[in-house]
């Protein structure tokens, strides 16, 4: 049984109030039910973990202009606010609205270090569950000032004050700048500039997160492809009209996936329009890293690896401390500092598509349309296993044509969950299964997995982001699947399969199971022989075998079919219309060529260029590219260019009364250096001064001369009269 999602806050209020039983996960979490006070569980289900900020709208309240509630008593900003939310997902006449904060108390990185939500006070009792509520605030008591993050919860009214595990409605946690106290209210800037300088103070206490953060990549090219290690921050997406509120420049930022291993922290890097790395030594608007990864890390429960919520106290408010509030920015940006992408390396990229066709990490190319299940991928280096299914095309007439088409692909790494991506019922819909259990997407679009996070877009593309940084994504294309696999450079060396080996050598990709290679120039047929070596083993075997048809032809049967004979392409014979078309719509793409020629159909041509194309521009988008990292304007000056990649020029100038001495600019050469370094800008002596030294100078210049000159002459008299008798 799957339970309806539960609302964030209760689930939250449950994963991080300290107390007994196991630390939560991410996720389906398991559960056995009880109907008789423990002495029985008769019945089992899951319920569904989220981030905060990915529950439905039906089931949390809304704080009308949010931004309003969070300024709320600086400069301007008064007035009432409003709370909305959906009557009827409480059942019940009357409700109460009440605050809740959120705190981490003990000492950081300590087993002291806890994560505790308390009830503060009511705003409402009892009143009519109608969906909305307007109040005028005012400053809490001074023993709830302390709380800077919070969030309102909305119960049935017959519910005491601060009741726990009860059915509620919770808002967006935020800055309760509504609820501060006097002080606030009478000098918010002054009170900010306080709190700012406190936070510096605890940083410079704190350990230093930042090294173990991966670099930012180089270009927004980089950033959007490199989808196993970084994904888009919502905060900033161009996909979304790049509404960037806090980093102004940009267009576009992304987060790395993964909390860093010892401090669950997490890196931003954002791009401005033309695709550069924003950096916050050049501006607000830049890449800043956070203390707290928003997404949390395991176990959820410890700070700060609470999903947002630890994010908000070490990150976010201090923002608004430093930033919004008061005009201390310059402060919070030397302690979240943009990484620079000098050390970043791109992730390796290989694809399967179309009938099928192979593109391996180290860029062989090559067809195998054998009928069966083959391992793609395998790396021992952290147990990652990724299988695919290939079976002919079908239609209503049967299975057609001699080729086959990935139609189901399984992935696991370690001990994580097992997810699969098929092509599933008669309309060929892609279907998601989680250890085999098929999975809807109803509710999330986005799910924490263990040790994999699992994200869907639109109804023909799933993306699988692995603990490791490795990356899958698996979409429809025509008939069949395409999946593109994406390694960080660790994996170097240490993998096998039909995505070949990664170690930067095409020639030893078609290495057998037994560790025969053959060679670059395989035909056809030897290469279809490769193929059948990496049928997957049925003790192995991470597909899903749920129907008659699947346990019939692949569970009882050998996994790779002998019996089918496949196109080979010395065998094709196209008719000159279909050869035409073929030209036409292909070009020079020889996958497309083959396959519109093994099928006959020009669509099932066209999506396989189509995949083709979107491999090869990710691959182009991966491509190394040097940079020289950052380079600081001259003191008393300024530079012209904030792109730091190789053949990138940055100029310089001086302020006024200043003069510059050093290159007027530099340029980043294929090295990684930079050509010129930064030059000085030197205090400029006034014109009237500088006159004065030249014409003094030519004074003391003439002056000389007509010494010279007379002495000269003196000395010609006196030998002249010395000469007489």
């Amino acid at each position: 049984m799957m339970l309806p999602l539960l609302l964030w806050a209760l689930l939250l209020l449950l994963a991080t109030v300290p107390g007994p039983g196991p630390r939560p996960a991410a996720g389906r979490i398991p559960f056995t039910l009880s109907m008789d006070n423990g002495r029985s569980f008769p019945r089992s289900g899951t319920w569904l973990a989220v981030h905060p900020s990915k529950v439905s709208e039906t089931e949390k309240s809304e704080l009308v202009n949010e931004t309003h509630w969070q300024y709320y008593g600086t400069a301007g900003i008064t007035g009432n606010l409003t709370v909305t939310w959906e009557p009827s997902a409480l059942s019940t006449q009357s409700v109460t609205i009440e605050l809740w904060g959120y705190e981490e108390t003990g000492k950081p990185y300590s087993d002291k270090w806890a994560a505790k939500w308390s009830y503060l006070y009511p705003l409402a009792t009892s009143i009519p569950n109608s969906g909305f509520f307007t109040f005028t605030p005012k400053p809490a008591p001074p023993n709830y000032q302390k709380w800077e993050v919070g969030a309102l919860r909305i119960i049935n009214s017959k519910y005491y004050a601060g009741e726990k595990d009860v059915q509620a409605l919770w808002s967006s946690e935020h800055a309760l700048a509504w609820h501060l106290g006097e002080d606030f209210q009478a000098d918010p800037e002054a009170w900010a500039r306080a709190q700012c300088l406190a936070w510096e103070e605890l940083e410079d206490q704190l350990p230093n997160f930042l090294q173990e953060l991966p670099d930012c990549p180089c270009t927004l090219a980089q950033a959007r492809a490199d989808s196993g290690r970084f994904h888009t921050d919502y905060g900033c997406d161009i996909e979304h009209g790049s509404v960037c509120t806090y980093h102004p420049g940009a267009v576009h930022c992304v987060r790395s996936v993964q909390a860093s291993p010892q401090y669950a922290s997490g890196q931003q890097c954002c791009y401005t329009e033309a695709g550069t790395l924003l950096l916050t030594a050049d501006s607000t608007g830049g890449s800043t890293p956070d203390r707290g990864h928003d997404w949390g890390a395991p176990p959820f429960r410890t700070p700060p690896r609470v999903p947002g919520l630890s994010h908000w106290l070490y990150d976010v408010v201090s923002f608004y401390h430093c930033c919004l509030w008061a005009p201390e920015c310059s402060r919070y940006m030397r302690r979240r500092p943009s990484s620079d992408c000098r050390s970043y390396r791109p992730s390796r990229l290989a694809s399967a598509f179309g009938d099928p066709h192979f593109v391996t990490f180290d860029g062989a190319n090559f067809s195998f349309n054998g009928r069966g299940e083959y391992v793609l991928l395998e790396a021992t280096l952290t147990n990652l296993r990724v299988q695919g299914r290939a079976q002919p095309r079908t239609t209503s007439e049967g299975p057609q044509d001699r080729g086959t088409g990935l139609v189901a692909v399984a992935v696991q790494e370690g001990n994580s969950d097992v997810v699969e991506v098929r092509l599933a019922g008669e309309g060929r819909v892609l279907q998601v299964l989680l250890n085999q259990e098929v999975l809807s997407f109803t509710e999330q679009s986005w799910m924490d997995l263990k040790g994999m996070f699992l994200s869907v877009a639109a109804q023909d593309s799933v993306s699988i982001m692995l603990s490791s940084g490795a990356g899958l994504e698996v979409s429809v294309q025509g008939p069949f699947l395409s999946v593109t696999v994406l390694l960080p450079e660790k994996f170097l060396t240490h993998t096998q399969g039909l995505l070949g080996t990664l170690n930067d050598d095409p020639t030893d990709d078609f290495t057998l199971r037994n560790g025969k290679v053959l060679p670059p120039k395989a035909t056809s047929r030897e290469l279809f022989r490769f193929g059948a070596d990496w049928a997957v083993e049925n003790a192995s075997s991470l597909l899903t075998y749920d129907s008659w048809s699947l346990v019939n032809n692949f569970l009882y049967q050998s996994k790779h079919d002998y019996s089918f004979q496949p196109l080979f392409p010395e065998e094709t014979v196209p008719d000159p219309r279909q050869a035409t078309e073929a030209a036409e719509l292909c070009g020079d793409n020889d996958f497309c060529i083959f396959d519109v020629m093994a099928t006959g159909s020009l669509s099932v041509g066209n999506a396989t260029r189509m995949a083709h194309q979107g491999h090869q521009h990710r691959v182009q988008s991966l491509q190394p590219v040097t940079s020289c990292g950052w380079l600081a304007p001259p003191r008393n000056g300024r530079k012209e260019g904030i792109r730091y990649l190789s053949g990138s020029t940055v100029s310089f100038r001086c302020d006024s009364g200043y003069s510059l001495f050093g290159s007027e600019a530099s340029t980043c050469q294929a090295d990684g250096t930079w050509s010129r370094p930064t030059p000085m800008c030197q205090p400029a002596r006034s014109y009237t001064v500088l006159l004065s030294i030249i014409f003094g100078g030519l004074a003391v210049v003439t002056l000389v001369a007509l010494t010279y000159v007379l002495l000269r002459h003196r000395k010609r008299n006196v030998a002249s009269w010395g000469s007489q008798p």
